[in-house]
């Protein structure tokens, strides 16, 4: 779309030059004059504009005649497609199977590569594979008919790459838009901001005007108000009246008089530092400049009288002063001079009024007040009657109006702009966009989000719908969502009604959710036509492409309104202005709304300071351009929002002081305010200059006080207090400031003072009502007319009580210092993505008991299974004998065949017993025996460096295990023959029986050993191998099969061909027993058929042997508990050793992340720690609140809340951890293959440690699992006792964990003795309180010793006091922690096998705000609850009724609660205060909570599967279950990474993406991986709610079948990574 310029008129509109009227027109019917540029000619044809110039526009050097084409291209014209593509990796082999051969006679194996076809054998050859392949480097499998973990595998690494490839290119586009924004910020940060107000700051002036001289002596004689245009030189004459005051009072102070100092005053602290800069340039005396941002609130005296001593000028806000005058830190008579910047100010109760009012006129002696000198350029900023307001302006700051006499000489000084009108088309009435209707639909809830809606549909209207919806990115940009948040938070926090935490989660977590989905809209250039851009921006357009069009010194200010306008102009013109035009904003240092643009006054300085240089040519700009401020004369000023008063008129044109400058009005097509809003401006302005004038030239002031006093006459009935000390003078208007300073310096977080107006009569009376903490409680005001007034009276009150108390000192500054918590802004957080590389132990300290010296005496542990039947074959017990006694641990359960386990005990013998050297002797060569037949790992002999030995167990133990002789339960027969026979030797001549169970060793393969069965006599070694056989490399005969050699070893090699063939059974080389089998091991052939010649025969018996194959697997259990043991001796805890070991195990890479798939999860570790963190937590939490309460029983809940955090945070835990090196005792790393060797002696064959390797090797662990280890110690240490509740151990993990003074105590006794009862507790219970607690106890059946305590939990805070009975709000606090642990108590233990995501989810409906409202009401609580406000009163009743009704149409339902409107928040905060209460009543009795748990709560929550809709709100647990039960699909992945910052940028981002079948279905980005998981998953909900599955099916290329879902449900595929 082209805009075309057209003309209805030629006639001269409000005595205007003429009018313009731009609108989307394709014709042109009149010649209009467009800026004085000349005619326009109509032009025929689309999408051409031609304009004929006919006068030159101030220097932009148009040609005579020259024809201007302009054209609309399409929004992506003149954009080079951005090449996003990336390297990826790429496989550059296909992955083989290797064989691995052991060394032969003929010299050391080479590796032989083949595929295997034979299904058996593949699977037999991979399962051999993953026994014996190096931990260094195995090669990648291409499965060969793959099991389902294999596919799930393989399937994870498709998914990686993909998520990996859509990464890297989703971060080059983030990255590159970082990279253009910061492109296109012009920066010049090397200059201050003196530097820069130096050099846009005029040089020293020294031949001022004609008028400036006139008006300046005016004001010498008299108090005058200078009324001159905007840039006529105002601030000079103030200049030059500084310097005759200061010469007068050089001389007045040589002469011994008082001291008097000039105060210059302004009206903003941006016009301090420019009209500071600009005095000191041409004054010579001291000077100084204040502003409330320096804290001068808080000044004392001493430091005023230092500044007014040390200067002659002082330069400050008016405020400043006031609060001077007010506290009596200087007087009226101390000053000389009173200079009131924008002077039209000073009215109602302006600081500039209130000086006049309350200090100036108090002055009785005319000689003792100041010089009165204001400026404005309007001494009316509002519409009204001239004369009238101009009369009050000079009354109320006792001056008399004065502009020059020649207004000639004026108006050739400064040069006026033409002005004219523009018009645009009518626009729309305020709407909503389509970006704006899809957040109104999912987020019009949000409180945070209505001025933006608000503003999103206004901007419509104004701008567009371009830039409509460009306000939201602005409001949802990262950091201006962390404001948010953390604006919301902090509002949480110092809500005093203390909401549960999921009410802020929720919150939170909507705003990232609206965050992402604005971040994922896809957003077009703008395009050149309505409604993209609304007519008034393209009429905008029109003039500033005309004066832009070349390269031109000319300079531009767009006026607006609001800031929000400026910023999507700016934004706007950057995409569709000309190349030549150099736009930026000005706007004020105020930030507020969400989106709105934080602007220092650097940043505005340093804007105008390109503007005068010309690196900026156009200046979109609100208010803060129109007064003051030192802006560069402009060739063109457009008022795009009209003026709302005559100074803004008049102020903003003055910008316009170039030759032959325009200024421009904007109105809409018919639209009447418009009209009038210009001709009353034109009008206001005549009548002033005629008021001005007229005025005659030698006016003598006269009468102003009897006029002031008629202007003070309604406040004649105003009190005032003036204090006898000091002087300092209290009114009505300054009360509410000092009672607001002194609310602020209370130590108790409160909320400022509440004010309560009744109308009584006609009349209002207020009463305000201080915090709690504040000495005087209350006070009442006086009757009043006004509510404000009343509201004034009331405060006034307060102040005079609390000065006659002491609490405001003489200068009514408080005499109370708050004292906040010190660490309330700490960053507590943890970076959930941060790990770092940590030592770990991989052998416990005990081995190294006596390390180094052969030892005389050993311990016995038993090593036997519960279930020897299990395992197959027979087998034999075996002993651990150690240096040191071991300690009693507990059973490991292992999995010894499909569907078959047996728990392995370990019994470990109190005595010990002597050993001889020669015993030794047997007992170590039988040790190493073990581990080169059966493990092929040949150690040397070196006793003294052993950590321990085996010895088998006779049969029949359990005999003489009592008799007090261990040592008679070794079997010294079979350490006697394994100590002289190295193998059992076969002959021909040998009897077939004796070749039945033995176990057999391929002397050339490591990997096959056998269990000999029988003898076969109807096979010969020459005959083909069984069809049945164990699949291996060579099967031609069954000598051939035997036999491992390679083919030149093997045609040198003779066999005898009389030997017999055995039957055994191929021993699959499986060390992880603590591993399920997996499906492909149930398959696996073991038949063998083999000769003996070729095999060796250990001289280990098979039973012993079949035990010893358990050893890794048991030796594994006992060094991990030996560990975590360990862990609870730093800590000095008792702890079982299986939940210790639970509490330090980290089975995967995402352990922390409860309900996710377990990325690289160690298989066989047991349970990992995350059902205890989950109970430590909570107990966590509980100990910790009562550490406080009991502490602080005084203190407020913020406090506490504040204090209570720095113990539980995991950063604190965190660094508790590393202090004490906790991280070398978590479990990080599963079974291997080769820790479970012993360190110390040398490994002579075989592969075991690596290089290096000691008793330490390094994990990588995340600070935040490190953190959760603590958790889950004290759970550990609470269920270590809880049998019979006893809670003192996890009381003293805590002590151990927080290492914080705040709790210090190590059993649970302790708590009680910490607590010192208050006063208000111990104080005679009145008629009122006994009556509640017999109440209550009719009711609960709980008889309360001290009344008064009862009755606190049912006071509301909106009582600041009850006959002296604090609020519910500690007790609170205290039961809420009380209520979650009873809560977690009964869903931990009713609920075993949960993990605690569900737990955490269900556990949310029980202590929701919901439930224990239901459950007040219920219990009848709410009929008892003390408040002050009708509002509460009415929703409680409301509610309680509803509740009632839902319950008599619930027909037994026990969920009858969850179908009632949000309930009022106090009625839950009742029930954990009573608890609270009843704890502190009880003695810290926590089986009182445990009852009142069992009696009022358990009912509700028997069933629990009937609240699984509270846990199903979680976007992806719902996602999971709608893709796996509703839509049948297991192929999918929710992947989380970061991705790489721009360069030069400090934005972290984190990417999540739903993948379904390998397609990123949905994407998602915020500051860490879980939120971004949340959003990732509610966008894919959006896409997939509603869809049957035969629709889902087709539409993401879905086959899955039943039995892959059912994988999926039980976490093997398609969970959260």
């Amino acid at each position: 779309m082209v805009m075309m310029v057209s003309s209805s008129s030629e006639t001269d509109l409000l005595g205007l030059d003429f009018t313009v009227s731009l609108s989307p027109a394709i014709s042109s019917t009149h010649e209009v004059d467009l800026l004085g540029l000349g005619s326009l000619e109509p032009t025929k044809g689309k999408g051409v504009l031609s304009l004929s110039y006919g006068a030159d526009l101030d220097g932009l050097d148009f040609l005579e005649s020259a024809t201007t084409t302009i054209t609309t291209l399409p929004s992506s014209a003149g954009l080079e497609d951005l090449d996003r593509s990336v390297p990826t990796m790429t496989q550059t082999s296909p992955p083989i199977d290797m064989d691995l051969c052991s060394p032969d006679i003929a010299g050391p194996a080479t590796p032989t590569m083949r595929l295997p076809h034979d299904p058996d054998l593949a699977a037999q050859h991979r399962f051999e594979e993953a026994s014996n392949a190096s931990e260094e480097s195995e090669p990648e499998f291409e499965y060969i008919n793959p099991t389902p973990q294999q596919k799930a595998m393989e399937s994870k690494r498709a998914y990686k790459q993909k998520f990996e490839d859509w990464r890297l290119q989703h971060a080059k586009i983030v990255t590159d838009e970082e990279i253009r924004l910061r492109e296109r910020i012009v920066a010049d940060e090397s200059l201050s901001v003196r530097e820069l107000m130096r050099k846009g700051q005029p040089s020293k002036i020294t031949s001022p005007r004609e008028y400036q001289i006139e008006l300046f002596e005016r004001a010498k004689r008299q108090n005058t108000i200078a009324v001159l245009d905007t840039g006529s030189g105002k601030t000079l004459i103030a200049v030059l009246l500084l310097r005759h005051i200061l010469d007068q009072e050089l001389e007045d102070r040589s002469a011994g008089k008082q001291h008097r100092i000039a105060f210059f005053l302004v009206d903003s602290v941006t016009l301090v530092f420019q009209q500071y800069e600009f005095l000191k340039v041409n004054l010579d005396q001291p000077i100084e400049c204040f502003c409330g941002e320096m804290g001068t609130d808080h000044w004392a005296k001493e430091i005023w009288q230092k500044q007014l001593k040390q200067n002659m000028i002082i330069l400050c806000t008016a405020e400043i002063l006031h609060q001077c005058l007010m506290r009596s830190f200087i007087s009226m008579d101390q000053i000389n001079l009173l200079i009131f910047d924008e002077a039209h100010h000073a009215k109602k109760n302006h600081p500039y009024a209130r000086i006049i009012k309350d200090y100036y006129i108090a002055e009785d002696e005319e000689t003792k007040r100041p010089r009165v000198f204001g400026m404005t350029a309007s001494p009316v900023d509002v519409r009204s009657d001239f004369g009238r307001s101009a009369k009050e302006l000079e009354v109320m700051l006792h001056c008399q109006i004065a502009t020059t006499a020649d207004l000639a000489l004026l108006r050739t000084s400064v040069s006026r702009p033409m002005e004219s009108v523009a018009e645009y088309e009518e626009l729309h009435y305020a709407y909503s966009t389509r970006l704006c209707q899809e957040m109104e639909a999912r987020y019009g809830h949000m409180e945070v989000l209505s001025k933006i809606f608000k503003s999103a549909k206004t901007v419509a209207s104004e701008l567009g719908e371009w830039c409509a919806d460009q306000l939201w990115p602005f409001a949802m940009a990262e950091k201006e969502a962390i404001k948010v948040e953390r604006k919301i938070e902090k509002a949480f926090t110092h809500d005093r009604s203390r909401k549960p935490v999921e009410v802020l989660d929720a919150e939170l977590n909507d705003l990232r959710e609206a965050q992402t989905f604005v971040k994922e809209w896809t957003f077009g250039e703008p395009a050149i036509d309505v409604p993209n851009l609304s007519s008034k921006v393209l009429v905008l357009r029109q003039y500033l492409n005309l004066v832009y069009e070349r390269p031109t010194d000319a300079r531009c200010i767009v006026f607006v309104d609001q800031r929000y306008t400026a910023r999507l102009l700016g934004d706007l013109f950057a995409r569709i202005g000309s190349p030549h035009l150099r736009s930026s904003i000005l706007i004020g240092t105020r930030h507020g709304d969400p989106g709105d643009v934080k602007v220092s006054f650097k940043q505005q300085m340093m804007t105008l300071y390109k503007f005068k240089k010309g690196d900026l040519n156009c200046l979109f700009a609100t208010s803060v351009a129109e007064e003051g401020l030192d802006i560069s004369d402009c060739n063109l000023v457009i008022r795009f929002d009209l003026y709302s008063t005559l100074i803004q008129y008049i102020q903003s044109r003055g910008r316009a002081r170039h030759a032959a400058s325009k200024y421009i009005h904007m109105i809409e097509k018919g639209n009447r305010k418009h009209i009038d809003a210009v001709r009353d401006v034109r009008q206001g302005e005549a009548i002033m200059r005629h008021f001005c004038e007229s005025l005659p030239a030698d006016r003598i002031l006269q009468g102003n006080d009897a006029d002031l006093d008629a202007a003070l006459f309604k406040e004649k009935n105003f009190r005032t207090f003036i204090d006898p000390i000091s002087g300092a003078k209290l009114t009505y208007a300054s009360s509410l400031v000092v009672l607001g300073h002194f609310v602020s310096c209370l130590n108790d977080g409160s909320s400022p003072p509440n004010f309560i107006v009744t109308a009584e009569h006609g009349q209002y009376t207020c009463e305000v009502v201080l915090p709690e903490s504040s000495p005087v409680h209350s006070a009442k005001g006086r009757p009043s007319a006004r509510k404000a007034i009343a509201k004034r009276s009331a405060a006034f009150e307060a102040c005079v009580l609390l000065r006659q108390g002491g609490h405001l000192d003489e200068h009514l500054v408080s005499t109370h210092h708050k004292h906040l918590p010190a660490m309330r802004n700490a960053h507590l957080a943890l970076n959930m993505n941060k790990s770092s590389s940590y030592d770990m132990k991989i052998k416990p300290s005990i081995w190294q008991d006596s390390l180094g010296s052969v030892p005389h005496s050993l311990y016995i542990t038993i090593l036997e299974l519960q279930e020897p039947e299990n395992l197959g074959r027979l087998s034999q017990p075996i002993a651990l004998l150690t240096r040191t006694q071991m300690p009693n641990l507990p059973s490991a359960l292992l999995h010894l065949q499909v569907d078959r386990t047996s728990n392995m005990i370990f019994t470990t013998l109190q005595e010990q017993f002597r050993i001889a050297e020669e015993h030794l002797s047997k007992l170590n060569a039988f040790t190493l025996r073990i581990y080169k037949d059966i493990f092929n790992k040949r150690f040397e002999v070196n006793e003294p460096a052993m950590s321990y030995w085996f010895a088998p167990i006779i049969k029949g133990f359990k005999g003489v295990i009592n008799e007090g002789k261990p040592e008679k339960l070794l079997d010294w027969a079979i350490l006697d023959y394994v100590n002289t026979h190295d193998f059992w030797k076969w002959d021909i001549e040998c009897p077939h029986d004796e070749l039945e169970n033995r176990y057999l060793v391929d002397k050339w393969d490591g990997g096959r050993r056998f269990w000999s069965i029988r003898v076969l006599p109807n096979l010969s070694p020459q005959d083909p191998v069984p069809d049945d056989a164990a699949p291996h490399h060579y099967m031609n005969t069954i000598i051939d099969y035997t036999v491992s050699l390679f083919s030149k070893s093997r045609q040198k090699a003779v066999w005898r061909q009389d030997q017999p063939v055995i039957f055994a059974h191929r021993i699959l080389h499986r060390l992880n027993w603590l591993d399920e089998y997996t499906e492909e091991e149930s398959k696996v052939k073991k038949n063998a058929y083999v000769c003996p010649e070729p095999l060796l025969f250990s001289a280990l018996p098979a039973s012993v042997v079949a035990m010893a194959y358990l050893l890794p697997s048991a030796i594994t259990r006992i060094e991990s508990l030996l560990i975590a043991l360990e862990i609870c001796d730093v800590l000095d805890l008792q702890i079982r050793p299986d939940l210790a070991l639970e509490a330090v195990t980290k089975d995967s890479d995402n352990t922390h992340e409860h309900g996710h798939e377990q990325l690289h999860r160690q298989r066989g570790m047991g349970k990992n720690y995350e059902r205890l963190e989950f109970i430590g937590d909570c107990f966590l939490k509980m100990a910790t609140s009562i550490s406080i309460f009991c502490l602080s029983p005084n203190n407020d809940e913020y406090e506490y809340h504040v204090r209570r955090m720095l113990l539980i945070c995991n950063k604190n835990l965190f660094n508790t951890a590393v202090d004490k090196e906790l991280y070398r005792y978590i479990r990080s790393a599963g079974f291997s293959r080769r820790n479970w060797y012993p360190q110390g002696i040398k490994l002579l064959e075989g592969k075991g440690f690596k290089k290096g390797n000691g008793e330490e090797q390094k994990h990588q662990l995340g600070d935040k699992t490190i953190a959760d280890v603590c958790e889950a110690l004290i759970g550990a240490a609470l269920l270590s006792y809880n049998s019979n509740g006893d809670m003192d151990m996890a009381v003293k993990a805590v002590t151990a964990l927080v290492s914080n003074p705040d709790h210090k105590v190590s059993r649970w006794a302790d708590y009680y003795k910490l607590y010192t009862k208050p006063l208000y507790q111990l104080a005679q219970a009145t008629a009122v309180q006994s009556n509640l607690a017999l109440q209550i106890e009719q009711k609960m059946g709980y008889r309360f010793r001290y009344p008064r305590l009862l009755m606190s939990a049912f006071v509301h805070p909106s009582l600041p006091s009850f006959g002296g009975i604090p609020s519910y709000q500690r007790l609170e606090f205290l039961g809420d922690s009380l209520l979650d642990m009873a809560c977690v108590n009964f869903l931990f233990y009713r609920h075993p096998d949960r993990d605690p995501q569900w737990l955490t989810e269900h556990k949310m409906a029980m202590v929701s705000n919901r439930f224990l409202a239901a459950l007040s009401v219920k219990l009848g609580f709410h009929k008892h609850l003390r408040f002050s406000s009708q509002v509460i009163e009415f929703q409680n009743r409301d509610y309680a009724t509803e509740l009632e009704e839902a319950r008599r149409d619930s027909n037994g339902a026990r969920d009858y609660w969850t179908t009632t409107k949000n309930p009022p928040k106090c009625l839950s905060d009742v029930v954990e205060a009573y608890l609270g209460a009843i704890f502190v009543d009880s003695e810290f009795d926590y089986s009182k909570i445990e009852q009142f748990f069992n009696d009022h709560i358990r009912w509700f929550f028997k069933d629990m599967s009937i609240y699984d809709t509270f846990a199903n709100n979680h976007p992806v647990t719902h996602l999971h279950n709608l893709l796996t039960l509703s839509l049948g699909c297991s192929n999918y992945r929710i992947m989380a990474s970061s991705i790489p910052n721009a360069a030069g940028t400090d934005i972290e981002h984190q990417v999540a993406v739903v993948m379904i079948h390998g397609e990123v279905i949905a994407s998602a980005t915020a500051a860490n991986s879980k939120n971004a998981k949340v959003k990732a998953s509610e966008k894919a909900l959006e896409k997939l709610r509603g869809l049957a599955p035969f629709e889902f099916r087709p539409k993401f290329g879905c086959g899955c079948t039943e039995g892959d879902v059912q994988g999926a449900k039980i976490g093997e595929t398609g969970a959260a990574i």
